[in-house]
């Protein structure tokens, strides 16, 4: 049987597979579910920090404002012995989750300050997470923000956190950068263990009949896998730090094409909302049998074979695949005549 154990972030993982932040964690049941059908470590819902501030002036407002002019509702609307803010929820919840799961527990964060970013990273480090995803959804909307701004603020942010927390970090990107295989170097000087390549940017639609802003989860399609597998492709060789797959990731088709351009580890998280944790036993079985058909006796001997420094024609992944592609596309017959 092939060895399909890898090592992301420093943590060894049984197999390359890792259930993404999603709402399934919010659920130790749901969670269990997905370790039992296979997964080798488990990404948390993202903690907002938005959220958090929002809790919070809302409360305010409310115990506050509510005694102005009254001496006597100081007293009458204490602090219930209860209450848990949205942070002391995640903690909770990521303590039941190590609690309970034998697997690394990721805790993902987006912040929006630096006090932020330090203060909930602490807490989750305390709370034993094993290693914490920077989900980093930042979208430079002003023209005044270059795009040397935009790094400085990814750099900023990994450095503060690096000087303070102990835990491996993996900087979930967006492919809209520039430069990124100067920009991953960047981060790993910074001090990065990992990068997730790539997040997910919902845009809002527009509903003709009210005029307003939509707001709906797009989940992704297996079609979606060629970006990420593009740019690992490119990166395996060239950098050194982790590097995860993320976004179309639905089977073992696809997620078997990520480990052949050299991914560590593979986020799957839209095909489980959908079919639940029993696919990824089913991504697990394909892949197995598929090493085994070519005689692959581990991941790591198949991991990155086809990256651009392997190949013999590197070229495909850029400029080459660009021209080819367009020269190759056909009608279908009838369409124009």
């Amino acid at each position: 049987m092939s060895d399909l154990s890898t090592t992301y972030l420093g943590l060894r993982l049984a197999n390359p597979l890792i259930a993404g932040a999603s709402p399934l964690s919010r659920s130790v049941d749901h969670a269990l579910k997905l370790e039992d059908a296979g997964a080798a470590a488990l990404v948390m819902f993202s903690l907002f920090e938005e959220d958090i501030i929002e809790q919070e002036e809302n409360w305010l407002r409310f115990v506050d404002q509510a005694a102005l002019g009254h001496g006597e509702a100081d007293s009458f609307l204490p602090e219930p012995p209860a209450y848990r803010s949205t942070l002391d929820r995640y903690v909770e919840q990521l303590s039941k989750l190590k609690q309970r799961l034998s697997i690394p527990v990721i805790a993902s964060l987006n912040g929006v300050s630096r006090e932020g970013w330090l203060h909930h990273a602490r807490k989750l480090e305390e709370a034993g997470a094993d290693a914490l995803e920077l989900n980093v959804y930042y979208l430079a909307g002003t023209p005044a923000e270059s795009a040397v701004d935009v790094e400085q603020r990814y750099l900023d942010l990994l450095a503060t956190l690096r000087a303070e927390v102990n835990l491996p970090i993996a900087m979930k990107l967006s492919p809209q950068f520039s430069a990124l295989p100067h920009f991953v170097r960047r981060l790993e000087g910074e001090g990065a263990n990992g990068v997730v390549l790539f997040n997910r940017f919902y845009q809002p639609d527009i509903d003709l009949d009210t005029l307003k802003l939509v707001h709906e989860p797009s989940l992704s399609r297996p079609e979606d896998v060629r970006l990420a597998l593009h740019w690992i492709a490119i990166l395996r060789g060239r950098v050194h730090c982790s590097i995860a797959a993320s976004g179309g990731v639905h089977s073992a088709d696809e997620a078997l094409r990520m480990l052949l351009v050299g991914a560590d580890a593979v986020q799957m998280c839209s095909t489980l909302l959908q079919h639940g944790a029993s696919r990824l036993r089913e991504t697990l079985s394909a892949m197995q049998q598929w090493l085994e058909e070519r005689e692959y006796d581990s991941v790591a001997q198949l991991r990155g074979s086809l990256s651009e420094a392997r190949i013999s024609d590197p070229g495909g992944y850029e400029r080459v695949h660009y021209r080819e592609t367009l020269h190759s596309w056909e009608s279908a017959p009838g369409v124009w005549r």
